[in-house]
C-alpha cells in the first residue's frame, strides 16, 4: 500500500491521536474534515485548524474541507441544529446518534481519496460505538463500495475500533498538541459547554 492515508478529522482526541499515529508511523496524512450542517461545526473547525498548524510537518498536508450536509434530513428542532435539549454529561453514548453519519463520512472520504490516488481513509472509531455505521460489516461493505466505484483497490481503516479512549491514550504516545483537541455538543462562543455529552467524555481522559 502506498505510504499516504486520508484521516477524517474532526479536531477531538480521536482522530488527533489517529493523525499523530499515522504520521509517527511514516505515513504522508491528508486531513479531511466533512461539514456536514451542524451548529457546532464552526468552532470545531476553528480549532481543528490550530491544532494542525501546531502538528505541522512536511508529511502532513494541508486541511481538506468538504461540504456534506446530512442537517436536511434532521429537522430544524433536532438538538444537533437547535441547540435545545442537547445530551447532556450522563447521557448514554447512544443519545448522541446522527443518522448517516459515518456513511456520510466515508463517502466523502472515498470522492477525495480517488481524486488524489489516496489508497485507504482512517477514522477513529472506538470500542463500544453502538451505531450500525460503525460496525466491521458496514465498514467492509463501504470499502467494497468504494473500492467497486472506483475500480481500484481502497482500505477502509478504522485501526481503534477495539479500543477505548482511555486505551488509546495509554497505548500511543501522545503528541504536545493533544490539548488544543476539541469536541463540544454546544460550543458558547468557541469554548466547551462543559455540560454535554461530549465534554463529559473528554474531561473523562483529559485534564
Amino acid at each position: 500500500m502506498s505510504r499516504k492515508v486520508c484521516v477524517l478529522a474532526s479536531g477531538g482526541v480521536d482522530s488527533a491521536v489517529l493523525t499523530a499515529d499515522f504520521l509517527r508511523r511514516g505515513f504522508v496524512v491528508h486531513p479531511l474534515y466533512v461539514r456536514c450542517g451542524l451548529r457546532w461545526e464552526g468552532d470545531e473547525l476553528r480549532r481543528l485548524r490550530r491544532m494542525l498548524k501546531a502538528a505541522a510537518q512536511p508529511r502532513l498536508r494541508p486541511l481538506e474541507v468538504s461540504q456534506a450536509a446530512i442537517s436536511g434530513f434532521l429537522g430544524k428542532k433536532h438538538w444537533s441544529l437547535s441547540g435545545k435539549a442537547v445530551p447532556g454529561r450522563s447521557s448514554a453514548a447512544s443519545s448522541v446518534f446522527l443518522p448517516g453519519r459515518n456513511l456520510t463520512l466515508l463517502t466523502q472520504a472515498g470522492l477525495y481519496c480517488d481524486a488524489r490516488s489516496i489508497p485507504a481513509a482512517a477514522i477513529g472509531i472506538l470500542r463500544g460505538n453502538p451505531f450500525p455505521d460503525a460496525q466491521p460489516t458496514f465498514l467492509g461493505s463501504m470499502e467494497r463500495a468504494i473500492a467497486s466505484a472506483f475500480g481500484r483497490p481502497f482500505k477502509v481503516l478504522a485501526p481503534y475500533r477495539t479500543l477505548s479512549k482511555k486505551e488509546i491514550l495509554r497505548r500511543f504516545p501522545m503528541p504536545s498538541w493533544i490539548g488544543l483537541a476539541f469536541s463540544c455538543l454546544a460550543p458558547v462562543r468557541g469554548r466547551p459547554c462543559g455540560r454535554c455529552n461530549k465534554c463529559a467524555e473528554k474531561e473523562s481522559v483529559l485534564p
